[in-house]
Parts: C-alpha cells; structure tokens; sequence
C-alpha cells in the first residue's frame, strides 16, 4: 500500500492547484505534506481484508478515528450513522480506498467480487463501482506480470475507458473532476505513461486535479508494476503516519507481498 499512501501524501498540498505546478517538476514533499481521507481508509480496506471483517464497518471505525482527514459531505455523514445506507455516490472515493484488494485476491473475478462488495457500502452508482472494480484489476494485472499494453486493452474493454491518450496530451485542458469517470482513466494514464513510483505520482499531480487521490490511484497500480516504492520516499511515509496506521500497512505487506 506504500504506493498509495504515498501518492496521497505528496497530492495532498496540490489538489486543485495547477499554479503551484510546472508540469513534473515540483517539490516532492513539503512541511505541509499529510496523509488523507485516501490512505486512511486504504488502510481499512486492507485492516477489513486481513481480519475477514466487514467493509463498512471497518471503514467507519477508521474514519471516526481520523474524522480531519478532508472526507465529502455525503461520505461524512454516511461514517457518523451506523445504518446510514449506501447513498449512491459515482465519486472516487470508491477507487482512492480499493487497492488492497487487487493485492489480496488472484482472480479477476474474485477481485472484481470485491472491489465491488468494497465500493457499494458508500458508492453504490455503477459508475462507482466500476471505478473501484477498474483500479483493482490494473493492481492485480500489475503485480502478476503483464506488460502495460496488456493491462490497457483489458481496462479499455471491460471498461469502456479511453486510455488512448497521453498525460501529456490531456494536462492543458484538464480541470479538477472527482468523479470515477472523470479522474480514474486520467489516473490509469499517469501509471502508463510513467517509468516509475515517482514518475506516476508525479504525472498525476502535474494534471492539476483531484491531485491526492489521482496520484494515489496511479501509485498503488505503479508499485504493483514496478516493485516497491523506493527508501526515500518509505521513509518519508513513515514520519508521516501515526503507528497503528503503519501497522496496518506492515501487517498486510507481510501478508500479501510474501
């Protein structure tokens, strides 16, 4: 999950602030760098997975824990309600938190199954769900083996994203979007585009946008392609994170990295 984390914590200080960027070169973490909304309940997700718990339940625990972690409105109120039903969201939050997922199952179907079980407690819009389901599967396909062309046309026909273009080519004309359908393919085309964790994270973030959770998205699927994110930036995650939110992150590299 370090990819992800980590994505989140140098988004953090750029969402929404293309001023503040010259395309990929900006300063990687700064005082102000923090974990969001993102990582803390990524971290749920995995804290869910590993003790066979229940999404929701472990979403809500984790979001009460850090109730400053930048969450919307809709999702707010949802963690504050024990009952409170899915309120059919088609935001990124449902791609930001399902990682773990594609690092934990080793099918397609069974990763799909619960991408979508993960996704359908808040963000139970298709389009939702399909942002989770799409990011899940380019985790798992990442971390198998399969080159990035591979993982393009599987994402583009189960789908239907456009992942024709460059980050390159979409950076002039991009504005902030949090919904799944107007940030997760940019954020697939920040991992395919890159040559690294860094290179993701930075692609992503350069876009202007929904910068901490894009570059979260486009993280997670670069660690899962290239391997783990480098000591540096570790390090600069672990000053960052409170202990029994880096257990979490650990216990579950322990588990699923081998």
């Amino acid at each position: 999950m370090l990819g992800a984390i980590a994505g989140d914590i140098v988004g953090s200080v750029y969402e929404g602030r293309r001023s503040r960027i010259t395309r990929v070169d900006f300063p990687l973490f700064q005082p102000r760098s923090r974990f969001t909304d993102d990582t803390v309940l990524t971290v749920a997700v995995a804290h869910a997975i590993l003790t066979g718990g229940d999404y929701a339940a472990s979403i809500r625990a984790y979001a009460r824990r850090y109730p400053h972690a930048g969450y919307g409105g809709a999702f707010r109120h949802w963690m504050l309600l024990d009952d409170a039903p899915p309120y059919g969201s088609w935001g990124n939050g449902s791609a930001m938190r399902v990682s773990p997922v594609g690092w934990a199952f080793d099918t397609a179907e069974r990763v799909l199954e619960e991408a979508g079980r993960s996704a359908c407690v808040t963000h139970d819009h298709p389009e939702g769900i399909k942002g989770a389901q799409a990011v899940a599967l380019a985790v798992l396909r990442a971390r198998t083996g399969n080159a990035k062309d591979a993982i393009r046309a599987e994402i583009v026909e189960r789908f239907g994203y456009d992942l024709a273009r460059t980050i390159d080519g979409i950076r002039p004309g991009y504005r902030f979007d949090v919904s799944c359908q107007g940030s997760v393919p940019e954020s697939l085309l920040a991992f395919l585009d890159s040559d690294g964790v860094e290179s993701a994270i930075r692609l992503a973030v350069s876009l202007g946008g929904d910068s901490d959770t894009m570059a979260s998205i486009a993280a997670a699927v670069a660690e899962a392609f290239y391997g783990d994110v480098s000591t540096a930036i570790a390090e600069e995650i672990r000053a960052r994170l409170p202990d029994e939110l880096w257990e979490i992150v650990e216990e579950f590299g322990a588990a699923y990295r081998g």
